[in-house]
Formats: C-alpha cells, sequence, structure tokens
C-alpha cells in the first residue's frame, strides 16, 4: 500500500514525480470514461517501457473458448472478455528525428498529472530531455464529452526549449492491438477498412464471432503558438494502421499543438453499412464545437451530475477525495441512458474478471443509482435482468433444472453464464438472492410497484422456481437444506447449508409468494398473463411453501450465532489478529487447498444477510453476529469493508467504522490489494457510497418513510449529500450539532429522525 504516491485533494487526482514503476498503477487511477467507451490513462506519444495499453468500448465483448482441465457438463461454453479496441489515441511525437519517449529520455522533470474530477478532464504536463540533448515543455489535456459520447477529445502542445527543432506529429489509429487477458491468443479483431479522408481518417473492424462493427475515426488541426496552420498530411498507412504526419519547424520557445478528435461508431448503435457515415457526422459536430467548446460543455455536464451526487466532507481531505473519486468513477462507467448496458466491475479501466454483470449490481450498485439519478436508471438496470430471463432459465436448464427454474448469471455480457471456474458457476447461486433483493429494494425506495407486474413478478416466479428445486428435503433433519454451495465468502467451496444461501432462499420464495397474491388482488390483468405465460399452478406455490418454512438454518447454541455453514466449527478458529502479518493478503500468499480449511472469511457473508434483511433481526443479534465474524474476516474483497462500515456505524463503533470507510474509499488510491495497475473496482465504489448515506448518515426506508439517524466520524466538522427519494430532492448535512435538512420543490415531506418524525417544508432548512 502506498499512502504518499497520489496527492490528496479536494476535487482531483494528482501525480507528481515521473517514476516507471507507478505507470501502471497511473493508467488504472486516472482512466477516463463517459459511459459508452473509456480507456486506461496511457501515454498518447510513444512509450516503450512497462505499460497496459486499454480502450474499451461499452457493450462489445469476445467470447473466448472456457479453458479448463477436465470439461464438466454445465460449464459455459465461453468466457466473455472485455474488448482492448482500436486505439485512437495515440500520438507519435519526434524532434529532430528522435521520438519522443519517456523510457527513453535522459531526463524527465516537473511531470504532473491531474485527473479533474469536478470537471471531467485529465492533464500531463513535463520536461524531457531527448537523446538528442534536444529539451521540450510538453503538456496534453483528454477528455471523453459526455455532450458527444462517441468523441473524445486531445490537446497535445509540445515547446522546444534550449534549440530550434523540426517537429513531426503523426496522430494515428491502429486496430493491431491484443487483449492482456486471453484464454487461447485468439486473434479478437478482424480490419475490414482502412482510409483516410483529408485530415479524416478511419478504421472499420468487427470482432471475431461476436461481429460487434466498429468504426475507430479520427481528425487532426495543427496549431503553431496558437494560429492553426493547414498543412498537408502525409499518410503512413498499413492493414491495420494509418497515421497522418505533419512536419512544423519551430523556433526555439514557440510551441507547436495537435487536436485530436476521435472515437467509436458502433454496430449497436448504427448499421454497419453506415459506420463512416456516423463517424463523420459526429466529427462535424466535434469539430465545429472545437476543443475548447467541447471542454466547456464537459464542464457543465459534470457540474449537473456532481450537483446531486456530490458528498462533501469538510476536515479530512483523503477522506473527501475517496468518495468523490468513487462517485466520479461510478458516473464515468455507466450513466443509465441505456438498458442493454450494465456496471462491469473493473468499468473502463482494465480487463480482469471478464463479463459486464454481476451480482454486485444488484447488492450494492443499484441504491447509488436510485439515490443520486431519476428512478429510470436504476429500472433500467432491473428491466436488464428481465431482458435476460429466459437466458436465466437456460443457464438453470444446463444444470439439470426444469419447469422455467431459473438461475441467473455470476458473470454475464448477454444474460448466459460466462464464468468457468466450477466453484463460482455452479456453486455461488446466491445471487439469484441479490436479484429478487433489488426488485424490494427499488420498491421500497421509489415507491413505483409498476415494475414488478410489468417484469419483476416472471423473473421472481423463475428465482423461487430454481430455489424450490435447488433445496433437499433431509430425512435426518427433517428440514430442507441447500448443499454444495459457496456464499459471499469464496474462501470456502462447496459447503453445505450457507446460512446467507439458505436464509436467501426463504427469504426470496417468500417474497415472490406476497407478490403474486399483491399482483392478482391489484392487477389482474397482468396476473393472468403471467399465469399463462409461466403455467403457474396452485400445486407448485404449496411445495415453494414447503421450502421456505421448513428451511435449515445451521447455529452454533455455545457462541449464540448463526452458523456460516454446517462445518464452520471444525474449523482451527484462530482470529486474524493472531494471524502474522507476513502471511498477507492470504490470496496472494497460500495455496487454494490451505484457505478452503482456514476461517478466514474474504467478504461479509452472514453479515451480508444482516445487512439485507436488517429488519429480521436486533441489534443485539447484530452485534453478537459482528463480534463472532469481522475478527475473522482479511477483507481481501473489495465488497467487505463497506459492509463493515454500516454495520459499525450501526452499533455506534465509529472509529472502527470510519477506519472501513477509508479503506473501502481509498482501496484503489491507496492500492491496499496491491493490484490496482491491472484496473479500478468500480462496483465496490457504489458501496462506499453506502458506507457514508447509509452508514454515517443511517439513512434507511420505514413504512414508506425516509428515516435517519446520523452519525459522525470524529476526524470530521461535517458531512452532506443528497438522495432522491420519490422525485424529492433531499440535502442531508451533519456536523457536530443537530443535523440539517433541506428539501426541494414545492411539496412537503415527512421523515424521521432518529425514530422521530419531522415535517420538511420545501426551500428551506429545517434543523431536527
Amino acid at each position: 500500500m502506498n499512502q504518499d504516491y497520489i496527492k490528496a485533494d479536494p476535487w482531483s487526482i494528482i501525480e507528481e514525480g515521473f517514476d516507471k514503476e507507478q505507470v501502471k498503477s497511473s493508467e488504472s487511477l486516472f482512466s477516463i470514461g463517459n459511459g459508452a467507451m473509456g480507456q486506461r490513462a496511457n501515454f498518447e506519444e510513444q512509450y516503450t517501457g512497462d505499460t497496459f495499453q486499454g480502450s474499451y468500448i461499452a457493450g462489445v465483448y469476445y467470447p473466448d473458448k472456457t479453458r479448463v482441465g477436465w470439461w464438466k457438463n454445465g460449464y459455459p461454453e465461453y468466457f466473455a472478455k472485455v474488448l482492448n479496441a482500436p486505439n485512437w489515441i495515440g500520438i507519435h511525437v519526434s524532434v529532430n528525428g528522435e521520438p519522443l519517449d519517456l523510457n527513453t529520455c535522459k531526463s524527465v522533470s516537473s511531470f504532473h498529472r491531474e485527473l479533474n474530477m469536478q470537471e471531467g478532464w485529465y492533464r500531463r504536463s513535463f520536461t524531457a530531455t531527448l537523446p538528442n540533448n534536444i529539451e521540450v515543455q510538453v503538456n496534453v489535456v483528454r477528455f471523453l464529452s459526455l455532450e458527444i459520447d462517441e468523441v473524445g477529445v486531445i490537446k497535445f502542445e509540445i515547446r522546444p526549449v534550449n534549440s530550434d527543432a523540426e517537429i513531426k506529429l503523426r496522430p494515428y489509429l491502429d486496430s493491431g492491438i491484443k487483449n492482456h487477458d486471453t484464454n487461447w491468443d485468439d486473434k479478437f479483431w478482424n480490419t475490414t477498412n482502412v482510409q483516410s479522408e483529408g485530415r479524416r481518417a478511419f478504421i472499420e473492424a468487427h470482432t471475431m464471432k461476436t461481429h460487434f462493427g466498429t468504426c475507430t475515426f479520427m481528425e487532426s488541426k495543427i496549431y503553431h503558438n496558437g494560429t492553426e496552420v493547414s498543412h498537408k498530411p502525409s499518410e503512413h498507412t498499413d492493414e491495420m494502421y494509418i497515421g497522418h504526419e505533419y512536419v512544423q519547424e519551430v523556433s526555439q520557445g514557440d510551441t507547436v499543438a495537435v487536436h485530436k478528435f476521435g472515437g467509436y461508431t458502433v454496430s449497436l448503435n448504427h448499421d454497419k453499412d453506415e459506420l463512416i457515415a456516423a463517424a463523420n457526422r459526429a466529427l462535424e459536430k466535434a469539430t465545429v464545437l472545437g476543443f475548447e467548446s467541447l471542454l466547456e460543455l464537459q464542464k457543465e455536464a459534470w457540474a449537473r451530475i456532481w450537483e446531486m451526487s456530490d458528498i462533501t466532507i469538510e476536515g479530512d481531505v483523503k477522506a473527501q477525495q475517496g468518495i468523490r473519486f468513487n462517485i466520479f468513477q461510478l458516473n464515468q462507467t455507466y450513466l443509465g441512458t441505456d438498458s442493454r448496458l450494465n456496471i462491469g466491475p473493473k468499468g473502463f479501466t482494465g480487463e480482469k474478471y471478464g463479463g459486464s454483470t454481476y451480482w454486485d449490481t444488484e447488492a450494492y450498485c443499484i441504491p447509488f443509482y436510485m439515490a443520486t439519478k431519476d428512478q429510470k436508471v436504476a429500472r433500467n438496470l432491473l428491466k436488464y435482468r428481465y431482458n435476460h430471463l429466459e437466458k436465466a432459465i437456460e443457464n438453470a436448464e444446463k444444470l439439470g433444472f426444469s419447469n422455467g427454474a431459473a438461475l441467473y448469471p455470476m458473470v454475464t455480457m448477454n444474460g448466459e453464464e460466462c464464468h468457468n471456474e466450477w466453484e463460482i458457476t455452479f456453486e455461488e447461486i446466491h445471487r439469484n438472492g441479490a436479484i429478487a433483493f433489488a426488485i424490494y429494494n427499488y420498491y421500497r425506495f421509489t415507491g413505483d410497484y409498476s415494475y414488478i407486474p410489468e417484469m419483476g413478478l416472471e423473473v421472481l416466479i423463475g428465482i423461487a422456481r430454481f430455489w424450490q428445486q435447488r433445496a433437499t428435503f433431509s430425512t435426518d433433519k427433517n428440514q430442507f437444506v441447500i448443499l454444495g454451495v459457496t456464499g459471499p465468502n469464496e474462501y470456502e467451496n462447496n459447503v453445505n447449508n450457507n446460512w446467507y444461501t439458505n436464509y436467501t432462499a426463504k427469504w426470496c420464495i417468500e417474497y415472490a409468494l406476497k407478490q403474486l397474491q399483491k399482483v392478482k388482488a391489484d392487477y389482474p390483468e397482468d396476473y393472468q398473463r403471467v399465469l399463462r405465460k409461466t403455467k403457474l399452478e396452485d400445486t407448485e406455490t404449496e411445495q415453494w411453501k414447503k421450502v421456505a418454512s421448513d428451511m435449515y438454518f445451521p447455529k452454533s447454541e455455545k457462541h449464540g450465532v448463526f452458523l456460516q455453514q454446517d462445518g464452520f466449527l471444525d474449523k482451527e478458529l484462530i482470529t486474524v489478529g493472531d494471524l502474522d502479518k507476513k502471511q498477507r493478503p492470504i490470496n496472494q500468499k497460500w495455496s487454494w487447498d490451505r484457505i478452503l480449511r482456514s476461517p478466514y472469511i474474504k467478504q461479509a457473508d452472514v453479515l451480508q444477510g444482516f445487512y439485507f434483511f436488517e429488519d429480521h433481526f436486533t441489534t443485539d443479534q447484530l452485534e453478537k453476529h459482528f463480534d463472532f465474524y469481522e475478527p475473522f474476516t482479511v477483507h481481501e474483497s473489495s465488497l467487505s469493508p463497506c459492509v463493515h462500515s454500516i454495520q459499525a456505524a450501526k452499533l455506534d463503533r465509529m472509529e472502527q467504522a470510519y477506519r472501513f470507510y477509508l479503506r473501502t474509499s481509498r482501496l484503489d488510491l491507496d492500492d491496499y490489494n496491491k493490484e490496482v495497475e491491472e484496473g479500478l473496482h468500480i462496483t465496490s465504489m457504489a458501496g462506499t457510497w453506502m458506507s457514508i448515506v447509509e452508514g454515517f448518515g443511517g439513512m434507511r426506508v420505514v413504512d414508506g418513510q425516509l428515516s435517519f439517524a446520523p452519525k459522525i466520524p470524529t476526524q470530521w466538522k461535517s458531512y452532506s449529500f443528497k438522495v432522491n427519494f420519490r422525485d424529492q430532492i433531499l440535502k442531508v448535512n451533519v456536523d457536530g450539532g443537530s443535523p440539517k435538512f433541506s428539501l426541494e420543490g414545492d411539496e412537503q415531506l415527512s421523515i424521521l429522525v432518529d425514530g422521530t418524525p419531522l415535517m420538511l417544508d420545501p426551500e428551506k432548512e429545517t434543523t431536527a
């Protein structure tokens, strides 16, 4: 963990000084995106040092054939790869014939890079001495436009400091790229067309197997001391590359610049035969506006995002920087405008994990999007799962289930399971529960019940059918058990009766039954339509009831807790505090066999159930389970600290809650897991938001009302956040005194504060 590498700043991520060892980490941390595409913070100019090149297009993937030692029935056919897309950011730069390459320069000084989160742009500047002793100053600004989401913009400026020079600038496109992550070294892209039209250039390429069509495009303008010059570029072309080279004689101290407009048009949004035409339209719009106007529009767009989603923290710059970094990256990854898209765990920052959707979306991300955007955004995420219901039924059929039972995938791009580790694919079935819980959570928060009769009831029926079939009746216990699973704690595989899985299964069935009755009473036409479609009969729901009412839950009378699984107490119960620090992290130091036999918990498991179903248990029960399980938790999942922070805050253990908050908010900035160079942990960033709003703010929905139990860490002077609750915008401000609430709009809102009713008047600050 390096806590001195990124400078503390409330609105920016800042790195000062060039360190080759940090290049790949910085490429992750300074990543940019606009919901439609994204890229790691790779250098525009040539860099021959160690780097992880990465540009990504939302929704575009490759089905890399699963690679396993031996095949088992039910294995997914492929592992979906997040594709490294053709590169449009490249600008080859040479000075008096010497390439600009920070890896080979004699010296690099005044190196500074900044990701300005408030305004949505990335800047890099430095002074370098090339091998030919020419000293140059470079300043680069880059952003991906929110105004025109197919377009990104670069302003690259270079100035010779100690000599006149001939500077060659060659903006280029390159489709000869490869994924870092591939099972069989397959060719993922097929380039079909490379062409040039004046200062514009285009490369058409499609993905192998999935046949997503793309056009990567660019147009460049050259400036000398701020004045545009009209040099005609020379072309450098091969079958997967096109560059436009501009040559400019520059006096010592003069500045030459290239404004490069580039990006992607994709067959997801355009006819494959119209990709170049669409690219021309995007370029026309972008170049007419120009760099400065597009930058101003970028600032305005981000101002609108921050107006609703910002969380302010006074008195703790690192904590402030951490939460804004998390909110910024979430908005760069997903803006909710396209129901075909979802929130990948690495977003646009890396290739690890594959797929675009995990249970993280429902368990962690939906609360953030519900509260900081229009409810349609969260509804789109639920619609995404409904659109994949038939695939979920097919996934279950491959494992031997029938009659419309649905098993949603652990990892997916299009609804098909595409994760190739057996203990995940076959066993981590609790993901079904997160999807059902998200439906409940959406209605609880938004008050919009329409999703359930329109779409959600079919999803709940498929999930309930799965749980009924997956449970086994134990004659020994005279109860239903669920065997051979992996719970949220992935450091236990193939265990019996994971408490969280069993409890979730029971809840899912009971919730589906309740919704059947509600839809029958209130939406009879939808009810009949769903019954016809699903062929659901009363005899089947009676079987559901038996499973739910007679579900087995392992527990320890000695310790007074539910057991994580049947065999948990058979382990050598040595707490993390007694574990040699040199053995951490255990996922990098231990064999898998040793991890599976250990008591160590990767992330909240039983405690995840206490988070979801909080109102099913008393605070005393939470405390007993927290005290039992947290000492065995190594928090080696990015999803772990946020849940523990929320629960520690509820237990009024504010110092512990604060430590967990710092860990979740600065997980990547401080590289706790020593893996940030692989990409950021995007989905867990929504958990960071929850740790403030639900943890310190104590926000809940109680009987249709917002409820707060605000607390504040001693390290903070104040904090504030906004939530959009049923189309009413509420701002919460907490300091050392009584919390204050401000309501936008023209209608009153009744809330609870520490259990006491409080009526809020619009456009007026009210103190609790």
